[in-house]
């Protein structure tokens, strides 16, 4: 008796990859790191692998299977954040954009402080010596710390906003420097969730906690929320670079210079929650200080490309 045979196709022909699953946008390269080692000072290799490899992956991932085919596709991700902050139908490809962007703004403006020479070292044991320095701070470009010191009086008072800031943000996003491109004034902003500081996407700013703004038909809210709207960038207290009736919406040209993240998968697994005063985010903030690579942010702010042009 002839059994009929049953044909079982290779495993090679049993998957084929969808369309969507092809990278066109990718993750960052942080050449400053091994992933073996974390982000000495501020990160264990799990939770550098958490907060950088896992979570960018994670992101790119999803950021391409939305924009596969479609406009977005070929943009950076600053040109796909921007270009969807203003369509809430677009809010999924949004938040992937923006989270990828703000994240890798965070980790890129992180200096490996292994790095540094003897010197270097020996330069800050001298710096911590005297009142008012953290560590870390030493390294601050001349120019840079001076307009520091014009917008925030003190180096260490901006220390103290961004410490404050984040510790007073109920629930996770980014704290901000930005500088104002008209003015050069520089401020602190927040933005939660996956919100963005550029002007062009000032639609998803996303500035306040809105779990503590009571309800939107409070017409105290929702006065607030437009002029949060028609002033964009730097609308909130602190935050304000010029009146709202000198600026149609959009508000003024914000550059950011410098991003903290404070989702909690990024310190929670190195420092704890905080309980009993021990670690938490505020430990995680102090420590992020002494890591920051400032000549990436005098470079972000323009200030050398100024000098140069007035010589």
């Amino acid at each position: 008796m002839l059994r009929p045979r049953l044909r079982i196709p290779r495993p090679s022909r049993l998957w084929r990859p969808a369309i969507s699953t092809r990278s066109i946008h990718h993750v960052p390269v942080l050449a400053q790191f091994d992933p073996r080692e974390g982000v000495p000072g501020l990160l264990s290799p799990g939770g550098f692998d958490i907060a950088w490899t896992q979570y960018m992956q994670f992101v790119i991932e999803k950021l391409n299977n939305l924009t596969a085919g479609t406009e977005f596709e070929m943009q950076t991700v600053l040109q796909v954040l921007k270009a969807t902050a203003r369509e809430p139908h677009h809010a999924p490809i949004f938040n992937y954009a923006s989270m990828a962007h703000n994240n890798a703004l965070f980790f890129e403006n992180i200096a490996n402080i292994s790095t540094e020479t003897a010197d270097d070292l020996n330069a800050e044991s001298q710096e911590e010596q005297e009142p008012f320095t953290s560590p870390g701070e030493e390294r601050i470009p001349p120019r840079l710390r001076r307009d520091l010191e014009r917008q925030f009086s003190s180096v260490e008072t901006l220390r103290r906003e961004f410490l404050v800031t984040a510790m007073a943000m109920f629930g996770p996003g980014f704290v901000w420097l930005v500088k104002n491109a008209q003015t050069n004034d520089m401020r602190i902003l927040t933005t939660y969730l996956a919100g963005t500081p550029y002007t062009a996407g000032h639609w998803r700013r996303q500035g306040l906690d809105m779990n503590t703004q009571g309800s939107l038909d409070a017409p105290a809210t929702v006065k607030g929320w437009q002029e949060r709207a028609q002033t964009g960038v730097g609308a909130d207290t602190g935050g304000r670079f010029i009146p709202q009736n000198q600026l149609a919406p959009g508000g003024v040209d914000a550059i950011p210079l410098l991003c903290l993240n404070t989702w909690e998968h990024v310190w929670l697994r190195d420092y704890g929650v905080g309980a009993g005063g021990t670690g938490g985010k505020a430990q995680f903030v102090q420590a992020w200080w002494q890591c920051i690579d400032w000549n990436k942010v005098e470079g972000l702010s323009g200030i050398a490309r100024v000098d140069l042009k007035m010589k």
